[in-house]
């Protein structure tokens, strides 16, 4: 945990009415900011699970706000723009009366709730630490939506039999959609869960592939698999692949099927075309439900050819029991510079627009 509290400094321009304050390792320039400083007493062993190993935590939280958080055993200190330290309070009570009643939360879920919370202030961290919806499919991992546009995605999937969930990577689209299928399945809400995915190259040529149809297909759907295998034992997906009660195949597989009692995927939707998006929308049958995933930013289509997902979104926009879930960039849940990357490439894009 640290233990010296960082000084905050701050330099003044009196003829441009703006300040430069160094409260998070480097100089920040707006408009004239309050500054506040904020002592608060944590239970005792509180500040070692807030901080986290090496400080990454609390490191994270400075990253997101205009703040230095130090001190010295379960007193600390917070310095900065007086709005954030009031966000940094909220959540430091928060946290407080949470590690009181024997919740310690993990530090993923602590980041992920510094996350939300940056991003919309009025979250609050008892609200995302136990108010969040939680999915347990198949009793191996323990799913939880992270931030309102996933909670929103969960809740649509639940609510409506078909529902399109639309943005860059790395926000969970899939994940989610799958420990979704994998729960119906497990609850016996439906009787099979269907995997599609069109077989697109993401701009490369890869040639023959060797082995049977099933071997040469396999790459496409290899991020289908991954999702089934995190979310349950190895011998439970094959036993079930097995019987056919999980299906993974190529889109154009699904032509001249109805597909009723199941729970049905289609993955990496940008890549379809027209034709295929309406194929796709016409295989339900009854008590099925249906989540489409893409990113309309990574359409692999050859040149000249119109994705299915940017028409479907003008086509079926309209129709009553079809909900369409937009994430961007403060959605992703990988690395944090796949969050950057993201907001990097929309900018460069609107500017090619402009």
């Amino acid at each position: 945990m640290k233990a010296t509290l960082a000084v905050c400094v701050h330099r003044f321009d009196s003829n441009l009415s703006r300040v430069a304050t160094k409260v998070t390792g480097a100089f920040w320039t707006g408009e004239r900011l309050k500054l506040r400083s904020l002592k608060i007493t944590l239970p005792e062993r509180g500040p070692e699970v807030l901080f986290g190993p090496h400080d990454q935590n609390i490191k994270y939280l400075e990253s997101l706000l205009s703040v230095r958080v130090g001190g010295r055993g379960a007193e600390l200190i917070v310095e900065g723009d007086e709005a954030d330290v009031a966000i940094v309070e909220r959540i430091l009570k928060d946290f407080g009366q949470l590690f009181n009643e024997g919740r310690a939360p993990s530090a993923n879920e602590l980041r992920d709730a510094f996350k939300q919370i940056a991003d919309d202030r009025t979250s609050s961290l008892r609200e995302l630490l136990t108010g969040q919806k939680r999915i347990n499919p198949a009793g191996r991992k323990q799913v939880t939506a992270r931030g309102p546009n996933q909670k929103r995605y969960l809740e649509a999937i639940e609510n409506n039999d078909l529902v399109f969930g639309i943005g860059p990577a790395g926000t969970g689209k899939t994940f989610l959609a799958v420990a979704m299928a994998v729960q119906y399945l497990m609850s016996k809400r439906v009787n099979r869960i269907v995997l599609a995915r069109p077989a697109v190259e993401a701009g490369e040529k890869l040639g023959f592939l060797p082995g049977d149809l099933q071997d040469k297909v396999d790459p496409y759907l290899r991020p289908l698999y991954d999702a089934l295998f995190d979310l349950m034992d190895f011998e439970r997906v094959t036993k079930f692949m097995e019987k056919r009660v999980i299906e993974v195949a190529p889109l154009a597989f699904m032509r001249g099927r109805t597909l009723a009692d199941a729970f049905i995927i289609l993955d990496e939707a940008q890549n379809t075309t027209s034709e295929q998006m309406k194929m796709f929308l016409t295989r339900i049958g009854f008590g099925s439900k249906a989540v489409i995933t893409g990113d309309v930013t990574q359409i692999d289509l050859p040149s000249g050819r119109k994705s299915g997902l940017v028409e479907a979104q003008r086509v079926v926009n309209n129709i009553e029991g079809i909900v369409f879930i937009q994430f961007d960039e403060r959605d992703v849940v990988r690395h944090q510079l796949v969050q950057m990357i993201v907001r990097a490439y929309d900018e460069h894009n609107k500017k090619i627009n402009l």
